[in-house]
């Protein structure tokens, strides 16, 4: 039997279930798919113990009892629905529909990619995915801010055989394998797209003939980027000339197709990021062209209408103020680690008179619950799985019965029945609702708001509208008076003694599911030992960690994976200026040595 996976991850994978013990392959068939499964489903999902018995004030109970619990807690005035991503189902929403009844609240914002998803719909106006037949066919592949041995693993055969060139602050993996690797500072992404587009229209390399038919105002934006001091932007960046040079042998005259990561937007001023990475592709004429196009997360949602679209207040996810709400429901979550300044939000959190956990594993979040209600997990309930990296949609069938938990729509529904709401569907309504409205490609479903050749005709929802080039903002990030001088430095030799901090998600977890770790990363250069204790501070908070020397990084970067306990005790609780997005990255920190 055939169901998907449901984790948080570009690639959506079709998986086969060929007996009653759950022993699992990947679909070799599915485009998406080389009939491999990653070691978060295929180990770490099956060897991470589960919430078993529902709790109320610490005690074991029945799962009767704790829905009664719950139904009571919901009877406060304000109430507040905060909904994690570890599930992509879309069957999570179905609370939704409860929340709307009783007049509660829900998140607006993202804690990963809304920052870059905004400065894409500023230029294209929609966020459409690229297709992976069109990453397929192109012949240079520019991963930037991408980790994809971690994150998208399943495209790797997509890049056989094409010119890779990778562009992060990590030595990573595939920028070992890569054709040139160009090694950044951190929160540079911007500077490197505007001076590509820059030199591209020096050399007349730029798409002109795409661009007056599609985006006229392209002689603006080359004098936009004449704006940007070329030495000084280098020196800051941390490249030069050469470097330049080398990048655009792969660039002019190519099939090329970008893969950016969110790695790149964890900063308050995110969106531009995207949004000059996209300008620097428009100068190439890369969208609505076969063989090429930008890869971010692509908006799964995109022409489906959505049953559990509801109309509730909505409060800042990213920077959620806990206490002003009686009753929280956490689902499928777990704030007090994985949002921004811990300090600030398990203070929030305690200070909820009824908190309420819902999900699959003990957590920071759990622990601080009044009340526990454990989940099923996606093997044991219906659902259906969009893609945010690909077209292709999933249908996930129940593969196995389990007296462990409950579903979120029987959730729901115990809620329904308590408050005496009427207006929820079956649940088949609302899967056939979602699969209904996908197209058929042989045996797969495809999203409905696929496109072959996405951006072919125009820009915007209709089609009909130009790209619009990033123009200058009134923002000091985007300020070139602030390049006037800088001194030329080498890159083995630090100046200041704080660091840009570097939060990726590791291949043992999904954020603070599964395997977690206390290790921060370190360039041996600096003088830290293996294994040592440190403290990692910043104007927000501190933790210790173990040191663990890693050569890839440069040295003014210390790396911590987002599944390491503490790392968000670091991290400011701030909003990007456009998308409501977390700003992880947005933050210095100091290394101090434990004496023992």
């Amino acid at each position: 039997m055939n169901t998907a996976c449901g984790l948080d991850c570009y690639d959506a994978c079709r998986v086969i279930v060929e007996d009653d013990a759950l022993k699992i392959k990947g679909d070799a068939s599915h485009p998406a798919g080389n009939g491999a499964l990653c070691a978060l489903l295929n180990k770490y999902m099956f060897e991470t113990p589960r919430i078993e018995k529902s709790r109320v004030n610490g005690l074991e109970v029945s799962m009767e009892e704790a829905l009664e619990a719950v139904s009571e807690a919901f009877k406060a005035e304000k109430s507040l629905l905060w909904r994690g991503s570890g599930n992509f189902g879309v069957m999570q929403e179905v609370t939704n529909l409860f929340m709307e009844k009783i007049e509660g609240s829900l998140t607006k914002g993202s804690l990963c990619d809304g920052s870059g998803d905004a400065g894409i719909v500023m230029g294209r106006g929609v966020n459409r995915t690229l297709p992976l037949e069109q990453i397929d066919k192109a012949e240079v592949v520019v991963v930037w801010g991408r980790n994809v041995t971690v994150t998208n693993s399943h495209i790797m055969p997509y890049l056989e055989g094409k010119k890779i060139v990778v562009i992060d602050p990590v030595r990573t993996v595939i920028a070992k394998k890569a054709d040139f690797f160009l090694q950044i500072a951190p929160r540079t992404d911007y500077y490197v797209a505007i001076m590509l587009a820059r030199f591209i229209f020096m050399e007349d390399s730029d798409a002109t003939e795409w661009m007056d038919e599609f985006a006229s105002e392209h002689e603006d934006f080359y004098d936009f980027t004449r704006e940007h001091r070329i030495k000084s932007i280098l020196e800051y960046i941390g490249v030069d000339l050469g470097d330049m040079g080398r990048m655009l042998n792969y660039l002019r005259d190519r099939k090329v197709v970008f893969l950016v990561g969110t790695g790149v937007q964890k900063y308050s001023t995110g969106s531009y990021v995207l949004h000059a990475i996209d300008s620097l592709a428009a100068t190439l004429g890369l969208f609505g062209q076969e063989e090429c196009g930008v890869s971010y997360l692509g908006n799964s949602k995109l022409g489906f209408d959505n049953p559990f679209s509801v109309e509730c207040k909505r409060v800042q996810k990213a920077t959620t103020e806990f206490s002003d709400f009686d009753t929280v429901l956490v689902q499928g979550g777990n704030p007090a680690a994985s949002m921004p300044d811990s300090n600030r939000v398990k203070e929030e959190l305690e200070d909820v008179e009824n908190l309420i956990y819902f999900g699959l594993h003990e957590n920071e979040t759990s622990k601080l619950a009044k009340i526990v209600i454990p989940a099923k997990n996606f093997f044991e309930k219906e659902d259906v799985r969009l893609g945010y990296g690909h077209q292709y949609v999933e249908k996930m069938n129940k593969i196995i019965d389990s007296d462990i938990g409950i579903s979120e729509y029987d959730f729901t529904k115990c809620l329904f029945d308590a408050f005496g709401f009427s207006g929820l569907q079956d649940e088949s309504y609302y899967i056939d609702a979602w699969l209904d409205q996908c197209e058929k490609e042989g045996e797969h479903y495809v999203a409905a708001g696929y496109e072959t050749l996405p951006y072919s005709e125009g820009f915007g929802e209709e089609g009909d509208d130009e790209f619009e080039f990033i123009e200058d903002y009134d923002d000091d990030f985007i300020n070139t008076k602030r390049f006037r001088k800088y001194r030329k430095t080498s890159k083995n030799k630090k100046e200041d003694e704080t660091f840009w901090l570097l939060s990726p998600k590791s291949n043992k977890s999904l954020n603070t599911q599964f395997v977690r770790d206390d290790k921060v990363q370190l360039h041996p250069e600096l003088g830290y030992s293996e294994g040592e204790r440190v403290q990692i501070s910043s104007e927000h908070g501190k933790h210790e960690f173990t040191v663990k020397h890693n050569e890839d990084l440069r040295l003014d970067c210390v790396l911590i994976t987002n599944n390491t306990v503490g790392v968000n005790y670091l991290t400011p609780a701030i909003l990007s200026e456009e998308g409501n997005n977390a700003c992880y990255q947005e933050v210095k920190v100091e290394i101090e040595r434990i004496e023992e």
